[in-house]
């Protein structure tokens, strides 16, 4: 709304809202916000009346330190390399400009260096896109501690709608979570953020559990989410080890006596599973399915044939 009025002129409530895309209501609270900042927004009265900046008022230079700078463009650059920021390419390039426009010219063009030849290990991740004001919304009702009215859609079950009281939002690989407790299920479940088609807060306030770890949660979630395989091995090994090779997202671990645990694991397919209980080298029992067995049986004949070789 600041860069609209930097453009001179007076606008209208109804001109402002159209523009941002919100309610009027919305518009005269981004104006209560930017007169906290000390920005000298004039209300004009009367029928063409709305809103101004006072004559001769510009944004100032934005003064970072280099490091600051750094943080901040190199910040977005890898939110949206992640898929963690849910906006468009095109909202990440305009708010990097943005800031680039306003940093003094020896930082700016230091930083432009940086980021023209800077390359990354790892490659980008697509965003889910279209869920900011959805992610948004559930991370102020998470802290307001407000009830919200789902409309969400998915992956087999279809569309529904539910009230979660969400206790937390979680980034984990490239996606955004929402867990909290489902009034529709009586338990805690947790939603892909980008399947909410539509939230609504609702009325009232709601307690999180005591000790309530929305991260440790999420994890427990997409292990035990259903797959085509349910697989069951004992490895002689301490947790420490198994979790180098199965993090919590991919396997469930159970202590057992005599130094063994079990791992639960779901999955889609099985032939990644093999060399990564042999990599733990350890020994292990597989309990089910019957064609890991035959998997890791395969795997060994494989080995012994390139040890000989």
């Amino acid at each position: 709304m600041l860069e609209i009025l930097q453009g001179g002129g007076t606008r209208t409530v109804g001109e402002l809202a159209a523009r941002l895309d919100v309610d009027e209501r919305t518009v005269r609270r981004y104006v209560e916000r930017l007169l906290e900042l000390e920005v000298p927004v004039r209300s004009v009265r009367g029928r063409h009346g709305g809103y101004r900046l006072a004559p001769g008022y510009r944004m100032p230079p934005l003064m970072l330190t280099d490091e600051e700078a750094l943080a901040v463009l190199l910040g977005l650059l890898a939110g949206q390399r992640a898929g963690l920021v849910s906006a468009s390419p095109a909202a990440v390039e305009s708010a990097a400009g943005k800031v680039r426009r306003v940093l003094p010219d020896e930082v700016r063009r230091r930083l432009e260096a940086l980021l023209e030849v800077a390359d990354f290990t790892v490659a980008p991740r697509a965003a889910a896109g279209g869920e900011a004001p959805v992610l948004l919304a559930v991370a102020e009702a998470a802290r307001e501690r407000r009830p919200v009215d789902l409309s969400y859609r998915a992956g087999h079950a279809g569309a529904s709608r539910r009230v979660v009281h969400p206790y937390g939002i979680v980034a984990h690989s490239g996606r955004w979570y929402l867990t909290g407790f489902d009034t529709a299920s009586g338990e805690v479940r947790t939603f892909r953020v980008d399947r909410v088609t539509a939230v609504e807060v609702g009325a009232g306030t709601f307690d999180v559990p005591p000790g309530f770890a929305p991260a440790e949660q999420v994890l427990t979630a997409l292990a035990q989410a259903p797959h085509r395989y349910e697989v069951s091995v004992r490895v002689r090994a301490d947790t420490a080890r198994i979790r180098a090779v199965f993090p919590p997202s991919v396997a469930l671990l159970e202590g057992l006596d005599d130094g063994w645990t079990r791992a639960r694991i779901r999955a889609e397919r099985l032939d990644w599973v093999a060399p990564l209980l042999a990599s733990l080298d350890r020994p292990f029992v597989v309990e089910r399915p019957e064609e890991l067995r035959e998997l890791v049986r395969a795997l060994a004949r494989r080995l012994a044939e390139h040890a000989d070789a």
